[in-house]
């Protein structure tokens, strides 16, 4: 026959939602799916939760507070020191763990006696730790008993493992980031509680005094000792400071060296006499100069000397000399230099000159007179040094020695000056008896029991048991690997979705199995009348006439929706051999293929059922068509094939089985796929519109593939819920043949109660109710 490609789409498609990061509708619908289990794991969750509150005993929590106040010793010490937030962290983190000791549990036990306390040793336990101590005692008896101890070692046992019950029970925490400290204590009765928090707030508050006395006592003692050994040592310096400034004569009324005394004032001297030498040698050699240049010259630096002495003569002499020039230079220009009168001033001018030369020399004089005597003065200064300063150095040597007994002496005694003022202060300290911990919050009487926590319980449960709810769903969704819904079919596979075929059950075997949960009495009555075989057989043949007599069903809309998929598929077809398959047996394709053919000749078409089913006896069977020959017959040439060909007279429907049970053979499949098949296939093609083929099922047996050839379209029947996708896949990936013959997915079985809890909101399957008017006789039982 033509092959003709009836696939809606290549194989295999793509998963429309596989881009998706969360398909929020999927996962919904999966919830509601599995709303049912998850209501159920929590229900059981609660159940152990109230269970674990019943049978656990109550514990009783007193709490107190306590401020770590380095403020509290102020008066005591004598220096106030800032602490940085790291050294503030490591004291509260020090505090904390002081205390979680086994020195303070142990004082606390002590202190209460819990050691002789029966209540506090061996509380109530809750049934997990009675099955523990259970199992201790089944090993303590298999192992050797140990040796018996004495009062004083039974009780100091007693006495640590009261220790290691409190520190178990114990719990101490820095509030936030403050210098609080919180401790909490756990106790079978809310006074032992409130009693142990007290307790341990006053223990550690005498520890820290007894920690602080202890300390600043060792350090009295040691602080003495380093007292006597440093106050001798100073005292032996200080004399050896003394004795040596005697022996070498290095005493003065000021602390310093005589000749360093003198040194210092010659020096002091000496540099007031260079200083006078050198302005009288610049003072003389100016005059000199001016003096060495002649009268004329002396006339005309006389200004310069003038500003620097308080010379009279000079100033009025000068003074005179420029009038009379003044003078000379008017009548010299009024009357010429011949004039008597010039002559006369010229000479006048020339006595003023002389005068002014004459003076300058005797300054001159004087200032180098005054130039001698500062120099003599500074040589004799500078030989006094010399002296001195041979004298002083003998005496520097011995002053460096002296100055280190000096320095090891002051050393000694700022180093004893100084331990004696730590030994006061520590002296002082012994007298205040004050710790830097104060309580601010005393513990109080616990009303209600810390633990077990009934709201706490019981919302964990209900959150365990939503996880465990949660995880087996999401492992039965995991574990969901069969088709559910049309989206599936198109999805997975990429091929046509035909239509859902319900679920019909027998109604004898229901009402025989609601018989039997009645009660054992009833149940024999009801299997005495019962016959479970014949109930069976007579449902399988109501089962394929359910198209038939129930038209206005969502059967038989199915059906009709496959026939009118292969009347698409293949126009202008006088005869369409379509043949319905399944992947495993079980899975109802029999009673598809009878249901379909019946259907057809209930719409007086020319329909053949033809078994091709060797194994199972197929759709033939199930209708009842036993012949005394079949197919197969016909195949070996045993039979013509009108005679192997039964008619349905109610049914309008020729059907022609595989062949009489009695006649049975293997390798069928060569029969199948002989040419005597093909002959027959194009007799029987002209005497039929419709040959309904029922082929056996792909994965056991390969009878389908044989007939493959003469098939026109496949209508391919997987059981809801059972059928494995992967199969399925795998069978049209093999065959691609066959999948592209396939006209569409029927899917048996469904239970339509429970299809719309497996459908996206929205999807068709979820207004399956809005469509029952359509479909008013819809079969539930048979």
């Amino acid at each position: 026959m033509d092959h003709v490609n009836l696939r809606s789409a290549t194989f295999p498609a793509a998963n429309r939602d596989q881009d998706s990061f969360i398909d929020l509708d999927r996962l919904w619908t999966s919830l509601m799916r599995h709303v049912r289990l998850i209501i159920i794991c929590v229900v059981a969750a609660m159940a152990l939760g109230g269970l674990y509150l019943l049978l656990t005993p109550p514990t009783y929590t007193a709490m107190t507070q306590i401020l770590i106040d380095e403020n509290l010793s102020r008066y005591a010490d004598q220096e106030e020191t800032s602490q940085s937030a790291q050294q503030t962290d490591n004291r509260m983190s020090s505090a904390v763990e002081i205390l979680k000791s086994k020195v303070l549990a142990l004082r606390v036990v002590d202190d209460l006696n819990l050691a002789d306390n029966q209540l506090f040793l061996d509380p109530p336990q809750s049934p997990i730790a009675l099955a523990k101590a259970s199992v201790k005692s089944v090993v303590g008896l298999l192992t050797p008993a140990d040796a018996p101890v004495s009062e004083d070692a039974a009780r100091n046992g007693r006495r640590e493992k009261a220790a290691a019950i409190l520190q178990d029970s114990l719990d101490v925490n820095r509030v936030g980031r403050s210098s609080v400290i919180a401790i909490a204590v756990q106790s079978p009765e809310p006074l032992l509680s409130a009693r142990l928090a007290k307790s341990y707030a006053a223990a550690y508050l005498s520890e820290q005094l007894s920690a602080n006395f202890e300390a600043t006592e060792r350090a009295s003692s040691w602080l003495q000792e380093r007292l006597n050994d440093l106050n001798k040592r100073s005292q032996e310096a200080a004399l050896a400071v003394e004795q040596y400034k005697i022996k070498h004569g290095l005493i003065s009324p000021r602390g310093e060296l005589l000749s360093s005394q003198q040194l210092s004032d010659l020096t002091s001297q000496l540099i007031v006499a260079q200083a006078d030498a050198a302005t009288a040698e610049a003072r003389y050699n100016q005059y000199k100069a001016i003096v060495d240049q002649g009268p004329q010259a002396a006339v005309n630096n006389a200004l310069v000397s003038s500003t620097e002495t308080d010379n009279s003569v000079i100033k009025d002499l000068r003074r005179r000399y420029q009038a009379t020039q003044e003078r000379e230079r008017a009548v010299v220009e009024q009357f010429g230099a011949d004039h008597p009168q010039a002559k006369l001033l010229a000479g006048q001018k020339n006595d003023l000159a002389q005068q002014i030369f004459r003076e300058l020399q005797q300054m001159t004089s004087g200032f180098r007179n005054d130039y001698e005597v500062a120099s003599s003065r500074e040589k004799s200064l500078r030989d006094s040094i010399d002296h001195v300063a041979g004298n002083n150095s003998q005496a520097n040597v011995s002053l460096v020695e002296l100055r280190e007994l000096e320095q090891k002496a002051n050393s000694l005694k700022a180093t004893y000056q100084t331990y004696l003022d730590r030994f006061e202060q520590a002296t002082q300290q012994q007298s205040f008896p004050i710790a830097k911990a104060r309580v601010i919050s005393e513990a109080g009487v616990p009303t209600a029991p810390s633990s077990p926590k009934k709201t706490m319980t019981m919302a964990l449960s209900i959150v365990l048991g939503l996880f465990v709810g949660g995880g087996v769903a999401t492992l039965l969704e995991l574990k969901e690997r069969s088709f559910r819904l049309g989206q599936d079919v198109r999805a997975r596979l990429g091929m046509r979705f035909l239509g859902y075929l319900p679920l019909v059950r027998s109604a004898a075997a229901e009402a025989a199995a609601r018989t039997r949960k009645k009660g054992a009495a009833a149940a024999e009555t009801a299997d005495a009348g019962y016959d479970e075989a014949g109930e069976a057989e007579r449902f399988a043949r109501r089962l394929t006439r359910v198209a038939a007599e129930h038209p206005r069903s969502a059967f038989a809309e199915t059906l009709r929706n496959a026939k009118l998929a292969c009347d698409v598929a293949l126009p202008n077809r006088e005869c369409r051999v379509i043949a319905v398959v399944s992947a495993l047996s079980g899975e109802g394709k029999s009673t598809v293929a009878a249901n379909l053919a019946i259907m057809l000749g209930a719409m007086n078409k020319r329909t053949l059922l033809l078994d091709a089913d060797p194994t199972q006896g197929g759709s033939s069977s199930v209708l009842g068509a036993e012949a005394p020959h079949g197919l197969l017959e016909v195949l070996r040439g045993e039979a013509p094939w009108t005679s192997a060909i039964s008619l349905d007279a109610k049914a309008k429907l020729a059907v022609l089985p595989v062949a009489s049970r009695s006649h049975m053979q293997p390798h069928t499949s060569e029969l199948l796929a002989s040419a005597d098949m093909g002959r027959l296939m194009e007799t029987i093609s002209t005497r039929f519109e419709y040959i309904v083929v029922d082929l056996a099922p792909l994965v056991p047996t390969i009878d389908a593939k044989a007939f493959a050839p003469y098939v026109d379209a496949y209508v391919f029947v997987a059981e809801w819920g059972q059928t494995p996708v992967k199969l399925v896949q795998g069978l049209m990936e093999a065959e691609p043949g066959m999948a592209s013959k396939t006209v569409g997915v029927i899917l048996n079985k469904t239970d339509m109660d429970e299809l719309p809890r497996y459908s996206d909101p929205g999807a068709p399957e979820r207004f399956r109710a809005r469509g029952m008017a359509y479909h008013p006789d819809e079969p539930v039982t048979l």
